[in-house]
């Protein structure tokens, strides 16, 4: 009787012989499958973290936080992102704590860039009343943060930014500033690990009324 070419004849093969074939077939499947399973699935890819700079300068900002401090008025009135301000009598900056200021918060938080003018009234030190709009938006048109540190302290992966825009309203002038928190390649204060950070209020308007 005739063979099949290329398969085992199992009637005429022993015992040892037919399962040394059988052997041979399902290690050459076997491969031939886990060749195609190569070619068909994606290569992994490596689930390391990137590393590198997190921070792009110059600094940039597209939202904002809001706030006001009033010194040396007899009452002041300020609509600004449609949240009103308004208070009676405040003493002049003088006759206060130093750090007060700086400790100003801005509580209306994460303003998209940017609102309509701010609108202000109020009653400078000698109760002469007064009223202006103040375009935050103007002032801060090319969306950059305003900060003092010097560029080689910052780290560079300060996370991102909305910063604090401070009004000051102070008798008859109204001042305008930018408070950043940055965080620093080393603590200022040498084994502070709680001063590796700035947060300076820096100017960048002011007009006299």
């Amino acid at each position: 009787m005739a063979q099949r070419i290329g398969r085992p004849d199992r009637h005429h093969m022993s015992p040892r012989g037919l399962a040394a074939a059988l052997v041979a077939t399902a290690l050459t499947t076997t491969g031939c499958q886990g060749m195609a399973m190569t070619h068909d699935q994606p290569q992994p890819t490596s689930a390391a973290p990137q590393q590198g700079p997190l921070t792009e300068f110059p600094l940039r900002f597209l939202r904002h936080n809001f706030g006001i401090a009033t010194y040396a008025v007899q009452e002041y009135t300020v609509i600004y992102a449609n949240r009103p301000y308004s208070g009676g009598p405040r003493p002049a900056r003088e006759d206060v704590h130093p750090n007060s200021f700086n400790a100003v918060d801005a509580g209306h938080i994460s303003i998209r860039n940017f609102p309509a003018p701010a609108i202000v009234r109020w009653k400078a030190r000698d109760g002469t009343p007064l009223e202006t709009e103040v375009d935050i938006g103007e002032i801060f048109k090319d969306e950059l943060v305003l900060y003092d540190a010097p560029r080689g302290e910052i780290s560079d992966r300060t996370p991102a930014i909305n910063p604090d825009i401070v009004m000051e309203i102070n008798d008859r002038t109204i001042n305008v500033y930018m408070r950043a928190h940055l965080s620093l390649k080393a603590p200022r204060i040498p084994g502070n690990r709680y001063s590796n950070f700035r947060a300076d209020l820096v100017q960048a308007w002011s007009k006299t009324y």
